[in-house]
This record gives C-alpha cells, sequence and structure tokens, in this order.
C-alpha cells in the first residue's frame, strides 16, 4: 500500500482554503474561469477597514487547493450519499490539477499549495470570519468550490 502524508503548516498568513469538485461535462474552459475568479474574489477588508475590498492577491496570501467530490453529493433518494454527481478518476484529477496550475500561474505558485487528489486527508484550519461561499461554474453549473477564509492550518 501506498500511505501519502503531507504536512503543510501556514503561520497567521490569510489563506484561502478552496475546495474544489468536478463533474461530467465541465471543461478546461469552466476551469480556467474559476481559476480566475478565485484570484479576485474580494474576501478581505483593507487598511482603512473597508468590507470586502482585497483579494487573496493584494494582501499577499496564501491559496491552499482542496480536491473534495463529496461537495457534488446527493441525498435526494435514502439515506446515504450518492457521488455519482462527480467526475471520476482520471478526468477529474486532469481539470483539478489544470485549477491548481492555474492558480499558481495567476498568482505566485510559492504561495499556492495542494493536497494530494484522492487521498483520504485530515484538515485542520481555524476559520477566520467565518465566511464560506459556494461558487459554481461551467455548462452544468456543476463545478462546485468552496471557499474558506483562515489563518493558522495544516494538513
Amino acid at each position: 500500500d501506498i500511505v501519502y502524508c503531507l504536512l503543510i503548516t501556514f503561520s497567521y498568513s490569510p489563506t484561502s482554503v478552496i475546495c474544489i469538485s468536478v463533474a461530467p461535462g465541465d471543461t478546461e474552459k469552466d476551469v480556467e474561469t474559476l481559476a480566475s475568479k478565485v484570484l479576485k474574489m474580494r474576501l478581505w477588508d483593507d487598511e482603512a477597514g473597508g468590507r470586502w475590498k482585497q483579494n487573496v492577491q493584494d494582501i499577499n496570501g496564501e491559496v491552499l487547493c482542496v480536491s473534495q467530490f463529496t461537495l457534488l453529493a446527493s441525498t435526494k433518494k435514502g439515506s446515504k450519499p450518492d457521488f455519482h454527481g462527480a467526475l471520476g478518476g482520471d478526468q477529474a484529477k486532469e481539470l483539478y490539477q489544470l485549477f491548481v496550475s492555474k492558480i499558481q500561474q495567476g498568482y505566485a505558485a510559492e504561495r499556492v499549495k495542494d493536497g494530494v487528489f484522492q487521498a483520504m486527508m485530515e484538515v485542520a484550519l481555524v476559520n477566520d470570519g467565518p465566511i464560506d461561499y459556494i461558487r459554481n461554474v461551467g455548462r452544468a453549473k456543476r463545478i462546485e468550490i468552496r471557499y474558506l477564509q483562515a489563518r493558522n492550518f495544516e494538513i
């Protein structure tokens, strides 16, 4: 068995934790649109206290990308979640990696981290806000993303 161990620790730097799930029908263009949106989202106050004035680049923050297919779970039938709405395996990994790559290209690669795709991970963070957005992108409006503003987290 292959065991993945990844520890990323950020110390008190404002961070966007991005949880992303990809569905069948989502495209590279959808992923590029989403990456651009993530970097432009104004989630932080400015120096004068103005609300929602700065994005992660303005504050020199960090970005953590986490693949989370469970965002597309359906609970319409029965008592168990159905994950068939999420794109499987290699195709999902390809789009997820493209997303991370576009975030790194649009910002600063050293300020962008990601988890291990399809690995069981334990993510601990202190939610600073809390600010939690869900954003749908794509033809099927199924790429889901959650923004969390965080400080001091580790995987």
